[in-house]
C-alpha cells in the first residue's frame, strides 16, 4: 500500500497536466467511467481519462477511432497515463498494483469457472499478460498468463511487473515466447480444453 500511495503522490503533477490538456483539447467529461468485474465478481467502476472526441459523422455515428483522437491523446494512451485515475481505486482496495486487468462482467461471465479463478485476486493496474504482449496475445494466450499470475503471485513478481511496466512504453509491446508457452501450457496442463473453450466463448 505504501508503494501504490507513493505512486499516487508521483502522479498526481502528471494528472493535472494531462487533465488540462484534455479539457481543452477535448472539452468535458475529463473522464470515462465503465463498469468491470472487480475481486469475486464484484462490480467496480473503473475510471479512465476521455482520449478520443465524440465527433461524428453526416449520420450522427462516431468516427473511427483514429480520427477521434489527437496527437497528444495517441501519446497519453501510450504512455498509460490515461490509466492514472485507477491508482485511486488501488488505494481504496478495490484494485491492486498489479493482477489481471478488469474486464467488463459479461466477457468474465463468459469465462465460466476459470473466470471466477481468473478474478479471485483484485484486478491490476497492470499485469502479467501486459507486460508479455498485452494487444498482441490471443485471448487463450491472455487468460493463460492471468491463470498463471494467480496461481504462482509473489511480492517478487509483482515487482518484476512493475518494474517491466515501465519499459513498456519506451519499447513497446513485446511477445515473450517463453513465457507464453510456459503459462499455456501450464494451464493446459490444470484445465484441459476448458482454457481454448472460455477463450473463444469471448472471442
Amino acid at each position: 500500500m505504501l508503494i501504490a500511495f507513493l505512486l499516487f503522490l508521483i502522479s498526481l503533477p502528471i494528472q493535472l497536466i494531462v487533465a488540462l490538456a484534455l479539457r481543452i483539447q477535448l472539452g468535458s467529461p475529463l473522464m470515462f467511467r465503465q463498469t468491470r468485474a472487480g475481486l469475486d465478481g464484484r462490480n467496480i467502476l473503473v475510471p479512465k481519462f476521455r482520449t478520443m472526441s465524440d465527433a461524428r459523422d453526416a449520420n450522427g455515428d462516431l468516427l473511427p477511432d483514429a480520427e477521434r483522437e489527437t496527437r497528444f491523446t495517441r501519446i497519453v494512451r501510450r504512455l498509460r497515463c490515461d490509466e492514472l485515475p485507477q491508482l485511486w481505486l488501488v488505494l481504496r482496495g478495490q484494485m491492486a498494483l498489479v493482477g489481471p486487468r478488469p474486464l467488463l462482467p459479461s466477457t468474465l461471465d463468459g469465462f465460466g469457472a476459470l473466470g471466477k479463478l481468473r478474478n479471485s485476486v483484485r484486478p491490476g493496474l497492470t499485469g502479467w499478460a501486459q507486460v508479455n504482449g498485452n494487444t498482441r496475445l490471443s485471448n487463450t494466450e491472455k487468460l493463460a498468463l492471468d491463470l498463471w499470475y494467480v496461481a504462482h503471485r509473489t511480492p517478487r513478481l509483482d515487482l518484476r511487473v512493475l518494474a517491466e511496466t515501465i519499459m513498456v512504453p519506451l519499447r513497446g509491446e513485446i511477445r515473450d515466447d517463453s513465457r507464453l508457452n510456459a503459462a499455456t501450457e501450464w494451464a493446459r496442463a490444470q484445465f484441459g480444453a476448458s482454457l481454448d473453450a472460455a477463450a473463444k466463448a469471448n472471442a
